[in-house]
């Protein structure tokens, strides 16, 4: 596929490498060349200095035969402005455009042809605004990701003391009336098989597949914790805290440290019940005035990562219960994620496996990257027959998955059904694979192309 990938920030070098290391032909567009040079000595692809929605650089970038424009610079206006001209001149197929500013959405007629050709749209702060929900909701989970619409979720925990020295097979004694599966265990950043005979120890991260009504128990009863977070404090109110405040005021008691007084005067009239708190979430005498040793959860989600550090670790110290940071710089993540900051969330990753699905071949319709895009969830489609297809129509165990693949359960109908050995694919069936490899990601969009003459 030839994709042009406008923007060459993180989320944009993050993509264009990805996507290169797979083969496709990729053209990133930047105006700084600095920032291509240190990119191009890293993949087969090909960079192009320019202003991202000038007709000519699109043109020297090969708008008019690429399937597919991305346009992910710093500019709302750009991006859009860039997927006009690529429709508008060139006719390109697929045009995707980050857009942060709430106030272009909710608008029907707007992202059209006929106005602004818009195909997908991406807004990276309601994606994390939403993935931090969802931890939020499930307590003890270090991700949570959603397949079939929510129906079933992919739950990332570190194994605690309920789990540690008991083999695979006998942790469903724990959770009884809950139907899952363990599709991958980490243990020191590396995959372990996940058999019945594994033994799990404290700290090991284990990825479930299971349904979106036994999410919440399976994380309740493998801690043995049913209280579910109640307290809540947001440290930031920009786009992402003000999103998050609004989703969660009305089922949580809701704090908001925002440090520059016309933004926080702008939340506290915005919003209806969250408590709003001119201050800097990193002083340690606000936070115990305010009785951080109460709090369930604590979100930094600053612009600046050394501020959400500092701010988290510090909450964390004073008696907070879990604590989450926002962190820009990918090379940041693994250093922090330790036992004083639990979760530090990726907002590049989180937007990256929303991109993927949009590429990737089959019918592909979720992916989500893990362990710092090292691995991949996907949600696939089959469709076909026997005779057109290398999944439907076939056992489990005798289809040829990649090094490293696991398909952890389908949706059919609606429900999930957990993956087994002799578990028949059907036309239709969306099936949940994870891939603890991320090369193994064109085999497995390969398994679900129908052939016509595939036998």
């Amino acid at each position: 596929m030839k994709i042009i990938i406008l923007g060459a920030g993180q989320v944009g070098s993050s993509l264009a490498l990805s996507l290169a290391n797979e083969a496709h032909d990729i053209t990133l567009v930047d105006s700084d060349p600095r920032v291509l040079r240190e990119i191009q000595g890293r993949a087969d692809l090909r960079t192009l200095v320019g202003e991202a929605s000038h007709p000519t650089v699109l043109e020297h970038a090969g708008a008019q035969d690429a399937d597919m424009v991305i346009a992910l610079t710093d500019s709302d206006e750009t991006n859009m402005v860039a997927c006009q001209v690529a429709y508008s001149l060139f006719h390109t197929p697929t045009k995707i455009a980050r857009v942060r500013a709430v106030d272009y959405f909710g608008y029907n007629n707007l992202f059209v042809q006929e106005a602004l050709p818009v195909d997908v749209l991406i807004s990276p702060e309601y994606l994390i605004s939403q993935s931090i929900q969802k931890l939020i909701e499930h307590p003890n989970s270090l991700q949570v990701r959603d397949f079939v619409g929510g129906q079933i979720k992919l739950l990332v925990m570190r194994a605690g003391k309920t789990m540690h020295g008991k083999q695979l097979k006998d942790i469903w004694e724990l959770v009884p009336e809950v139907e899952a599966r363990v599709v991958a265990v980490y243990r020191d950043n590396r995959p372990i098989p996940a058999v019945d005979t594994t033994v799990f120890q404290t700290g090991d991260e284990v990825f479930f597949l299971t349904s979106a009504r036994d999410s919440v128990e399976l994380t309740s009863q493998l801690h043995r914790t049913r209280r579910r977070y109640r307290r809540v404090v947001l440290a930031g109110g920009g786009n992402i805290g003000f999103h998050l405040a609004v989703s969660l005021e009305n089922r949580y008691q809701i704090k908001l440290i925002e440090h520059n007084p016309g933004r926080a005067k702008f939340l506290s009239e915005s919003l209806n019940k969250a408590i709003v708190l001119h201050g800097d979430a990193a002083d340690e005498d606000m936070l115990v005035q305010e009785n951080i040793q109460d709090t369930d959860v604590f979100c930094s989600l600053t612009n600046d990562d050394a501020a959400n550090i500092l701010s988290a670790m510090l909450a964390k110290r004073r008696g907070a219960k879990k604590v989450m940071s926002l962190i820009n710089r990918p090379s940041y993540v693994d250093l922090v994620e330790s036992h004083e900051i639990d979760v530090a969330i990726s907002p590049h990753h989180i937007t990256l496996g929303t991109l993927l699905a949009h590429v990737r071949k089959g019918d592909v319709v979720a992916v989500h990257s893990l362990r710092r895009g090292a691995a991949e969830a996907i949600e696939a489609i089959a469709h076909g027959d026997k005779h057109t297809s290398k999944v439907v129509g076939r056992r489990i165990g005798e289809i040829d998955l990649p090094k490293g693949a696991t398909i952890g359960a389908i949706a059919r109908g609606g429900e999930m059904i957990l993956a087994d050995e002799d578990l028949v694919i059907e036309s239709e069936d969306h099936v949940i694979m994870f891939l603890a490899d991320k090369s193994g990601v064109k085999e497995a969009e390969k398994l679900f192309q129908v052939s016509a003459t595939f036998v």
